[in-house]
């Protein structure tokens, strides 16, 4: 792996890992809904100001209608119902629980890959995917 994909994805593990903190700190003040709306607009404003000044913004208005379906969907999936389950979670438990717990979706990717993407089991995912599984049993207590 390149030295700036491994700084990519330190800097990646360092923002997600600091996030669910600040985001359990302003779920003390609001309601999960809440708390998903300004999340969203906030993504939303500055996607829009990024493309704007990247002068990218044409690209949405030439985009495939199947392609805006299959990024509305997933955005539905997981940029509203998955946020908002997760931020119920959030406000309710430890955040030291939460987000392991919620990080298990790897394992959910890699059973769904294998059935419908028609993926082969490999000995190293099947180690991996043990590994979560046991993971998952030494956070939830």
């Amino acid at each position: 792996m390149k030295p700036d994909t491994i700084v990519l994805l330190i800097l990646t593990s360092v923002l997600w890992g600091v996030t669910p903190i600040i985001e359990k700190i302003g779920l003390t003040k609001t309601d999960a809904l809440t708390g998903v709306t300004i999340r969203s607009a906030a993504v939303t404003v500055g996607l829009f100001l990024y493309l704007a000044f990247s002068g990218k913004i044409k690209h949405i208005f030439h985009t495939d209608i199947k392609t805006v379906f299959i990024f509305s969907a997933t955005g539905l999936i997981a940029g509203l119902l998955a946020m908002l389950t997760y931020f119920f979670a959030l406000k309710k438990g430890a955040v030291s629980q939460i987000v392991p717990l919620a990080a298990t979706y790897p394992l959910v990717t890699a059973l769904l890959s294998i059935l419908i993407l028609g993926e082969q089991i490999t000995p190293l995912r099947l180690m991996g995917t043990t590994l979560i599984i046991i993971g998952v049993w030494f956070v939830r207590g």
